[in-house]
């Protein structure tokens, strides 16, 4: 008798794949929680537990719809903690005569079910997760030969294909983007909405995890677990978004305040890339929102978040498939420096690392802006290795899997591939953290002062990193303004900078 075997991976919990409207007697679907993927990377405890949840309630409604499911939990007495070992025996077990599974999002899978299915003396197939807007080779087709990708084409081709936020061709308010829209201080005038919490009760996994001796990082509330874990909690935590976030979305997406970890973000990531939403949807919900109520949302609010999800998501994908596994070794500036200790605990006297580091650790969330310009903005000033900063990522955030996180990472903010995706490198001084948040108000050191015992970090190693690397950005045409205050900057004073960023990164771990 035919039997066939379906691998489903813990980020592929697409509720609406065509594999699901239909059983098959003869179909088992395969769900493992494996140490192969809890130790090549530490990862948050939320970030594990999350999975863990989603996953478990995946196999339940699979069954509940009447399919056939064979689950792994990380303790099971069959489970080898090995995707490939798990899938030979299985396969010789339960006598199987086809194997299938769902193309992978991370290339180091990717390859290891080829060569799996490479050696294999049954048939095997692969199927698309049915959830991207592109195919994995869209990005190189669509920017073929350029040397470097603008995402704002890109993005603009992706609302003709999905006539999102168009009208006859033509972009809804004669304009394609409005972040300079998106730009704007959080003051506390407008009221953030609280925050939607599932309150799951996760003590099982948690302990399962310390019988297992599975290592992690950061902190979790046993009994109030808040990322959704189903399809139908994902959905909630979208209507929430755009009923009560959307309204400010834009305004403020840039935003930060040591009140207020989320502000108005839609915290949708999670769900959006385990597959439990999927792009469109999401798009199509805030779109309609916004048309529904048109006097209280502004095109500038949905236009923010369309072009996360539509615009940068899919291209950042798109980069990681032409790319990889080259990009993984990109390290444009030859940066050797660690990650500092801090990073793992938050325990610094700058405010704004030690909030949004804390932040991350409390909560597995940091919104981009706190990843891109205050702890990739330092690490990157630093001239921290790409390889810790990659793994420092991918283990913190709750929605940190490597097609999204390494190319954020090693492109956009450490610009280790040179260009390819940013178009300068995203540093600062202190004065654009002042400029979008509070942190500096209360914190140890003055955010206006380049040099001197109160002196702001991010000062004087700013000034170091052009002083540094201006060979290689000198000609940058986008940081000319910022050399040419170098270049006149009085020869006495820019060597107190220089001096105090080099007693800077010398204690480091001290700051």
């Amino acid at each position: 008798m035919a039997r066939k075997l379906r691998l489903i991976l813990g980020d592929q919990l697409n509720y609406q794949h065509s594999w699901f409207q239909e059983t098959d007697s003869q179909v088992v679907y395969l769900l493992m929680e494996m140490k192969q993927e809890l130790t090549y990377v530490k990862h948050h405890i939320q970030k594990v537990v999350g999975f863990f949840k989603a996953m478990r309630a995946f196999k339940e409604w699979l069954e509940s719809e009447g399919h056939e499911v064979i689950y792994y939990s990380l303790d099971h007495k069959k489970n080898k903690q090995s995707l490939t070992d798990n899938l030979s025996k299985l396969i010789e077990e339960e006598s199987i005569t086809t194997f299938e599974y769902l193309l992978p999002d991370e290339y180091r899978l990717d390859e290891q079910l080829k060569d799996f299915c490479d050696h294999l003396s049954i048939d095997s197939d692969s199927y698309d997760t049915e959830h991207f807007l592109t195919e994995r080779s869209g990005v190189a087709n669509f920017f073929k030969k350029k040397k470097t990708y603008l995402m704002e084409n890109f993005y603009r081709m992706m609302r003709k294909k999905y006539d999102l936020l168009m009208e006859d061709e033509e972009p809804i308010g004669e304009q394609w983007n409005y972040d300079e829209e998106n730009r704007n201080k959080y003051k506390g005038k407008v009221p953030v909405p609280d925050i939607p919490s599932f309150e799951h009760d996760v003590q099982g996994i948690i302990d399962l995890l310390d019988e297992q001796d599975i290592a992690t990082i950061g902190q979790i509330d046993a009994k109030r677990f808040s990322y959704p874990t189903s399809r139908e909690e994902a959905c909630a935590l979208l209507k929430h978004f755009t009923t009560e976030c959307l309204p400010h979305f834009g305004t403020y997406e840039d935003a930060m305040h040591t009140d207020h970890p989320y502000l108005f973000h839609s915290r949708l990531s999670f769900a959006l890339n385990t597959k439990m939403l999927h792009p469109l949807e999401v798009c199509k919900a805030a779109i309609e929102t916004w048309e529904a109520d048109k006097d209280t949302i502004t095109l500038a609010q949905v236009e923010g978040f369309v072009r996360q999800i539509i615009g940068w998501r899919e291209f950042m994908r798109g980069i990681y498939w032409e790319k990889m596994p080259d990009y993984k070794e990109k390290n444009y500036f030859s940066h050797e420096a660690p990650l500092p200790d801090f990073y793992w605990t938050g325990n610094t006297k700058m405010n704004c690392l030690s909030h949004a580091i804390t932040q991350s650790l409390e909560n597995a969330y940091a919104h981009h802006i706190q990843r891109l310009m205050l702890t990739g903005n330092f690490a990157l000033l630093l001239g921290v290795h790409p390889d810790e900063v990659d793994q420092w990522y991918l283990g913190i955030y709750i929605d940190a899997i490597e097609w999204v996180e390494i190319t954020n990472t090693r492109g956009m903010s450490q610009f280790a591939d040179g260009g390819l995706i940013a178009t300068k490198p995203y540093v600062s001084s202190a004065n654009y953290i002042h400029k979008m948040s509070n942190y500096c108000k209360d914190c140890s050191y003055d955010y206006k002062s380049k040099y001197g015992e109160k002196a702001c970090p991010f000062n004087s190693l700013y000034w170091d990193f052009l002083h540094r690397h201006q060979d290689q950005l000198g000609n940058n045409g986008r940081m000319g303004m910022m050399y040419s205050m170098l270049k006149k900057m009085d020869e006495e004073e820019r060597d107190k900078i220089l001096a105090q960023a080099a007693k800077y990164k010398e204690k480091v771990n001290d700051l």
